[in-house]
């Protein structure tokens, strides 16, 4: 059965290339164009995934996301126009996967689509995660991780670190979330030590910590691990 894909934006010329994009690549999608409908079609329709749009008049995609998650945790990702650090940020602390700016690249807006899908429940609680068809495994229950079949030894804290990470995989974490859930609410200096464990984890994982393929920036926002 193909996946269900919600599309919510009051530009018609947006919803129409989305979803002629998502129906070309084998996903059933469920159109909206206004944020009311949009919620409506979530409850009626129970999408996979949802694409929203910010800026709609009437109700704004920021209430469609909190009304969203105050009742699944289906992934979303903000299509916006809106470039501002803060506003992404806004987005992510109220509970979207990620985001995509206005103009987007047509491929990767399908390739994230696909990343989040991929991206199940049962992440959050497996004992063993696999990525890159092996490449990478991560084990919960002895903090063994194994990168092209070598162990690599981690301290409590980058493993700690890596293992929000990949339990989120595909989805982008903002710095004070990482911070959180790894060293705590009150804990100072928090910004230096992540950036700088990020560069730990970087040096033992990646074949190449300057041009990494599972642990990713998101410029002026947070990380994300690479689902694949």
């Amino acid at each position: 059965m193909a996946e269900k894909v919600l599309v919510i934006d009051d530009d018609e010329s947006i919803v129409w290339l989305v979803s002629t994009l998502l129906k070309h690549d084998g996903f059933d999608v469920v159109e909206a164009l206004s944020a009311e409908d949009g919620l409506k079609l979530a409850y009626q329709k129970r999408p996979d995934l949802v694409l929203l749009d910010v800026m709609m008049p009437g109700m704004d995609g920021w209430e469609v996301c909190r009304r969203l998650r105050e009742l699944s945790e289906v992934p979303i990702i903000f299509l916006t126009a809106k470039t501002g650090i803060t506003d992404v940020v806004r987005g992510l602390e109220m509970g979207a996967d990620d985001y995509l700016v206005k103009p987007f690249d047509n491929r990767e807006l399908v390739a994230r689509v696909r990343a989040h899908l991929r991206r199940t429940p049962a992440q959050q609680n497996a004992d063993q995660l696999i990525f890159d068809n092996g490449n990478v495994t991560i084990n919960f229950l002895n903090r063994d991780v194994r990168v092209r079949g070598n162990l690599v030894e981690l301290t409590p804290k980058e493993f700690e670190l890596l293992a929000v990470l990949a339990r989120n995989a595909g989805r982008v974490l903002t710095r004070s979330e990482l911070v959180n859930q790894v060293w705590g609410p009150n804990y100072s200096g928090a910004n230096e030590s992540l950036k700088l464990y990020i560069h730990y984890l970087r040096k033992k994982i990646e074949a190449n910590a300057a041009q990494p393929d599972y642990i990713l920036t998101s410029r002026g926002v947070g990380y994300r691990f690479a689902n694949k």
